[in-house]
C-alpha cells in the first residue's frame, strides 16, 4: 500500500493552528500556554519532518506531537520526579479509517445542532473550567478530559483517591452551576 500523505509545513498555520489551539486549550485551560504549545508543536514538527513516514494524515501527526507537549507540560508543573507515565487512550475506527481523537474535539464536526452552538458551548465550558480553583481545574482536566488514571493523577499530585474524587465532585458541581448561569 502506497502512502499518499506528504507534509506541507508552509500551510500548517493556516490549516491547523485553530484546531491545535482548541485541542490544547481544552486540555490545559490556559490560552497563552496553549498558544506556546501549538508553536512548540510546529517547531517539533519541522525538526522531525524527516521522520514523517506518511502513515498518518498531517493533522493526526501534529496532534500526536501536541499530545506529547501537553503531557510534558503537566509533568513539568505537577511532578517533582517527572517520571509519571501517562496513558492516553486512542482508538482507530477501521470502518471510517479515522482516529477517535480526531472526532472528539473537531471544531468542524456537525454532530451537534450547529457548528456555532458547539463552539459557543465549548468556549463556555473552557471559561467555567478556568474559573475553578487551580488544583480542582487540574484534577478535573486530567481525569475527565484527558482520561488519565486515578493512580497516575494521585502520584503526580501527591493526593489520595478520596481527595481526587472530592475535587472532581466539587469541580462538576461548580461547572454545572457555571454552565446553568452562563449557557443554559
Amino acid at each position: 500500500m502506497e502512502h499518499t500523505h506528504q507534509l506541507e509545513p508552509n500551510k500548517w498555520v493556516d490549516r491547523y493552528s485553530d484546531y491545535l489551539f482548541n485541542y490544547a486549550v481544552s486540555r490545559i485551560s490556559d490560552t497563552e500556554m496553549a498558544k506556546d504549545l501549538v508553536q512548540e508543536t510546529f517547531f517539533a514538527g519541522l525538526k522531525s519532518a524527516k521522520n514523517y513516514k506518511g502513515d498518518a494524515a498531517e493533522r493526526t501527526w501534529l496532534i500526536a506531537i501536541l499530545k506529547r507537549k501537553v503531557i510534558d507540560h503537566y509533568r513539568k508543573i505537577n511532578s517533582k520526579k517527572g517520571k509519571a507515565e501517562v496513558r492516553m487512550p486512542q482508538s482507530f475506527d477501521e470502518e471510517s479509517g479515522n482516529w477517535a481523537e480526531e472526532r472528539v474535539a473537531d471544531p468542524y464536526s456537525q454532530a451537534g445542532k450547529s457548528q456555532l452552538e458547539n463552539e459557543e458551548l465549548g468556549l463556555a465550558i473552557q471559561e467555567c473550567i478556568a474559573k475553578l480553583p487551580k488544583k480542582q481545574s487540574m484534577v478535573f482536566t486530567m481525569k475527565t478530559i484527558q482520561g488519565i488514571s486515578t493512580e497516575d493523577i494521585c502520584n503526580e499530585l501527591g493526593i489520595n483517591p478520596s481527595n481526587l474524587w472530592v475535587m472532581i465532585h466539587r469541580a462538576r458541581t461548580a461547572l454545572m452551576g457555571c454552565l446553568n448561569q452562563n449557557w443554559f
